[in-house]
């Protein structure tokens, strides 16, 4: 069969949507299912919270405490933000299959748990008195056993648990899955890079779902997509309109490589958001990236691309006046 071609527009308007930043949805159980179905990036200071307030209506800057939720280190071992009781594909999912990896990991989730014995303090008290890197305790991330609590500030605390009812390998998969349904059409390598798996691992996880994807040509090349998904990416491209300030690290953006030129053509443009260091945030207006923009303290600054018009300047005075912030 010959591969379904997809437009950029096409692909921008469906990543945009099925990011949930169309349109803010209620703050319920199943649109915070939603929100958190690839996780949710929480390295920079109030990330999660801010990320969670594009999506949501009526996200407070405690939103954290909501007991629906749960910190893990996840992806490339960052700070991620999971639904409770969900953390299986963003730990286990990316348990090494065999070799030193998975052993340290082990080794790392039970010298932890010794330790501990119940306890929860932060995770450089506990390396240091253990007498390891307090940084080689993420390694033991992935055997699903560690959830962390960290405020935006100081270092993040450490608690041992148990490992969730959940086969490796179906983790594994519904890692895949999940990320294929927010970040497809994608590749392996893009699936490699965002997990912070090896490649040769990857290759393994999309091989068992090869019953599962199908490949579509876009812009940048050919990728993979979900076969239940298909007719959304397919789908005409809607009109979006609106305004977001996204933080840095928040999963419309979070690629590398070739993906960033979908979403962003101009090369100097992709300079000032993808950065070599910490990305500044994202002005999103109308489904696209319009922008950059940062925050110290209680001071907000935006700049953006393009002179913006009187409606669109409100829109964002706005959504500044309204960020769930302290």
């Amino acid at each position: 069969m010959v591969p379904m071609r997809l437009s950029r527009d096409q692909i921008v308007s469906y990543r945009v949507r099925v990011n949930g930043l169309d349109r803010r949805a209620a703050l319920d159980d199943a649109a915070l299912s939603a929100a958190t179905h690839v996780g949710v990036q929480d390295s920079m200071p109030r990330a999660a919270v801010l990320s969670l307030h594009a999506r949501l209506d009526g996200v407070s800057a405690e939103v954290l405490d909501d007991a629906r939720l749960e910190q893990v280190w996840g992806p490339r071992f960052s700070a991620f933000v999971v639904a409770a009781g969900d953390r299986a594909p963003f730990t286990l999912g990316r348990m090494p299959r065999r070799g030193a990896g998975r052993d340290r990991a082990i080794r790392m989730a039970q010298e932890l748990r010794t330790f501990l014995d119940g306890r929860t303090m932060t995770y450089a008290e506990a390396g240091n008195e253990m007498g390891v890197n307090p940084n080689a305790l993420r390694y033991g991330t992935t055997t699903g056993t560690i959830v962390i609590r960290w405020e935006g500030s100081g270092r993040p605390t450490v608690t041992s648990v148990d490992a969730p009812a959940v086969d490796e390998e179906d983790a594994r998969l519904e890692l895949a899955r999940r990320f294929l349904h927010v970040f497809g059409p994608a590749t392996v390598d893009d699936f490699s890079q965002w997990a912070g798996v090896k490649p040769a691992e990857a290759r393994i996880t999309f091989d068992a779902l090869a019953t599962e994807v199908v490949t579509v040509e876009t812009p940048i090349g050919d990728a993979l997509v979900l076969a239940i998904d298909e007719a959304a990416i397919a789908a005409p491209p809607a009109p979006i309109e609106g305004v977001r300030l996204l933080p840095s690290g928040d999963a419309l953006y979070l690629l590398w490589g070739t993906q960033r030129g979908l979403f962003v053509g101009d090369e100097v443009r992709r300079n000032e958001l993808w950065t070599s260091r910490v990305w500044p945030g994202a002005l999103l207006l109308d489904g696209e990236f319009a922008g950059t923009w940062s925050r110290r303290g209680t001071n907000v600054a935006v700049d953006p691309w393009r002179s913006l018009t009187p409606a669109e300047q409100s829109a964002v005075d706005a959504e500044i006046t309204n960020l769930p912030l302290p």
